[in-house]
């Protein structure tokens, strides 16, 4: 009877730290999305500025991949054509709006809400907020923060919680 107790504890503790093997697998994969260098203590996130936030809308001209920044994981970016130029904006980070239903496409007609920055010598918009529609991307919050930084990808047991 001993020997089955025995038995059974081993089982349980080795079920036990392969079951923590797997969750910790899955803590590494979600912080290795993490930021990518988008997050806000980063140099890019730092040019987020409230003060210079405003609204543009127009008609979408191109929507590429990008890379902001030397070490930061690719980005979408388009080019907006309004009334009065064709500017630059930044979406996010590719994982992030991969994984969204709300997708931007060339000619679409959008309302872009974002802090107007300078980016390589060049105006841009760094996006807070894309409507299309009735439709909303909602890539950060009032104070500038991505809400990327907060996204539980549904691999992450922090998803359920």
């Amino acid at each position: 009877m001993a020997k089955l107790g025995t038995q059974f504890a081993v089982v349980a503790i080795v079920g036990l730290l392969l079951a923590t093997d797997s969750v910790a697998q899955v803590g590494r994969d979600f912080r290795y999305k993490g930021s990518g260098g988008w997050g806000t203590g980063g140099q890019y996130g730092k040019m987020y500025d409230t003060k210079t936030v405003e609204t543009v809308s127009g008609e979408v001209v191109s929507v590429t991949k990008m890379t902001p920044m030397q070490g930061m994981s690719t980005g979408v970016h388009l080019m907006l054509k309004t009334d009065k130029e064709t500017v630059s904006v930044h979406l996010g980070p590719g994982w992030y709006l991969e994984n969204q239903d709300v997708k931007v496409e060339p000619e679409d007609k959008i309302e872009v809400k974002g802090s107007r920055i300078t980016f390589n010598g060049k105006p841009a918009i760094i996006a807070a907020e894309v409507r299309k529609g009735s439709e909303v991307l909602k890539l950060r919050d009032e104070t500038g923060f991505p809400v990327w930084a907060a996204w539980k990808s549904p691999g992450d047991p922090r998803h359920w919680q």
